[in-house]
C-alpha cells in the first residue's frame, strides 16, 4: 500500500466520539493513529456517518472538526479541517460551559475543605 500521508501517524488507543446532525446524534469510536493532520477511526460496528463530523476525544480535551478521507466498513481515515477562531458557539453551548466550571469551582472548595488537616 503506497503511503501518501505527509506526516508519521503516532499509535493510539483513545476512545472517541463522533458527533453529528447538530451534535443530536452521536457514535462511539477509537483513535487508532493520529498526526497533525488526520487520524484513523475504528468502530466496533459497521456504521454510516456523513463526510463532515466533530470528534470529540475527551482524553485529550479536544473537539475537532473533521472531514473523512476514505472508509471502510469499521474503519475510516479523516483529516482535520482548519479551525475558524470566528466559529458561533450556540447560547445553550455557554450556559452549559457556565454550570459546568460553576460545578467544578464548587466541587473544587471542597475537595480542598476535606483535603484540611482536622
Amino acid at each position: 500500500m503506497q503511503q501518501r500521508r505527509r506526516e508519521h501517524r503516532g499509535r493510539t488507543y483513545l476512545g472517541s466520539r463522533i458527533a453529528f446532525n447538530n451534535r443530536c446524534s452521536t457514535i462511539d469510536c477509537m483513535v487508532r493513529n493520529m498526526s497533525q493532520n488526520g487520524a484513523k477511526l475504528v468502530f466496533a460496528h459497521p456504521v454510516t456517518c456523513p463526510d463532515e463530523f466533530d470528534l470529540m476525544i475527551p482524553q485529550k480535551g479536544e473537539s475537532r472538526r473533521v472531514r473523512i478521507i476514505w472508509r471502510q466498513e469499521t474503519e475510516a481515515g479523516i483529516v482535520f479541517l482548519a479551525s475558524n477562531a470566528d466559529t458561533v458557539i450556540s447560547i445553550e453551548t455557554v450556559r452549559r460551559m457556565r454550570v459546568l466550571e460553576a460545578e467544578r469551582a464548587t466541587l473544587a472548595r471542597r475537595i480542598a475543605t476535606l483535603s484540611e488537616p482536622a
